[in-house]
């Protein structure tokens, strides 16, 4: 009877309250911040039931508790995307949901955003100029505003030594831009870069820039030097290119100018022709003029030949229309 007791007792620990209606709260809640979020997390309650959901809720130090995250089966809300402040204090609670039954709200320590949040580290790029190093720093995004709205007074510390004497590191502190030539540097050899961000706002100390290392060049050959000329080159080009193609028009009729004939030709050619000519006239036959005598009376024979003679070369007039003949 005693075993039978001490089971019932353990199976009611063991459901921690789902028999009697009261759930276990979830444990480990905490707000934390990266880069301005705010996400508030938990760990789920010790041998919790399955089908657990989570409902949270979140504050400011001037406004009351307005939901935030509900019904979810996730151990972690990110409370960003509730319209919050860059500059607010907040508190966050949550609680854990299995059918009608509801366990007790856990609350969260308060969180200072723009104090307590963590900075991510500078993203940083070199580029070796003959024997200097340009170091080009860009600032981590911001969930919400920006780094330079938040912070007014932002600063880089720049720590650069030759490869393999770190020890031997040089330190450029309070650097306010955000593109800085390193000098003084010795030909041909390699050097690594380090970059920290610096606020004065912030208590959390921000994390350093990985390390890059890059080769520094020969100033006899210096790509400023191969750059330079490339741009007078393309310069030279676009110089010459522009106007000739503006110009094309006139350039191609100097090239192939246009022949054409004088204008009183063009209307002699263009002209319809009155008359005709170049008709071919055919040569024309000259026939000798033949005399046909006969013998008959004496009064007639002069008119006679007359007329024949008239009319073998071909010309009748009135003379032949002699009755002689």
């Amino acid at each position: 009877m005693s075993v039978a007791v001490c089971v019932f007792v353990l199976t009611l620990s063991t459901l921690n309250g789902v028999v009697s209606g009261v759930l276990s709260s979830p444990t480990n809640v905490q707000l934390t911040s990266r880069d301005l979020n705010l996400v508030l997390s938990w760990d789920p309650p010790a041998e919790a039931p399955s089908g657990l959901i989570y409902t949270t809720e979140f504050r400011s130090l001037v406004r009351n508790y307005s939901p935030g995250c509900v019904n979810i089966t996730t151990f972690q809300c990110e409370l960003s995307n509730f319209n919050i402040s860059c500059y607010g204090t907040y508190i966050a609670k949550v609680r854990a949901l299995l059918g009608e039954d509801a366990s007790a709200w856990v609350e969260s320590k308060d969180i200072m955003l723009d104090r307590d949040t963590l900075i991510s580290p500078p993203s940083v790029s070199l580029l070796p100029i003959g024997q200097t190093l340009e170091v080009s720093i860009k600032d981590p995004e911001f969930k919400i505003c920006s780094l330079r709205n938040v912070y007014s007074i932002v600063s880089y510390k720049i720590t650069y030594w030759k490869e393999g004497q770190e020890e031997q590191a040089r330190i450029h502190n309070d650097i306010q831009q955000d593109r800085v030539v390193i000098g003084d540097l010795d030909p041909l050899t390699k050097y690594c870069v380090q970059v920290q961000l610096i606020t004065l706002r912030n208590r959390n100390p921000i994390e350093s820039s990985g390390v890059l290392c890059e080769r520094t060049g020969d100033t006899k050959n210096s790509p400023v030097v191969a750059a330079v000329i490339a741009c007078a080159v393309i310069a030279v080009a676009v110089a010459v290119t522009v106007p000739a193609v503006v110009k094309w028009k006139s350039i191609s009729h100097f090239i192939w100018p246009k022949v054409s004939l004088p204008r009183h030709f063009e209307k002699s050619l263009q002209a319809t022709p009155e008359s005709s000519v170049c008709l071919i006239t055919q040569p024309t036959e000259e026939i000798a003029p033949v005399s046909i005598v006969t013998v008959e009376e004496s009064s007639h024979e002069g008119t006679k030949e007359s007329c024949y003679s008239k009319q073998l070369n071909g010309t009748v007039g009135n003379n032949c229309l002699h009755p002689a003949c």
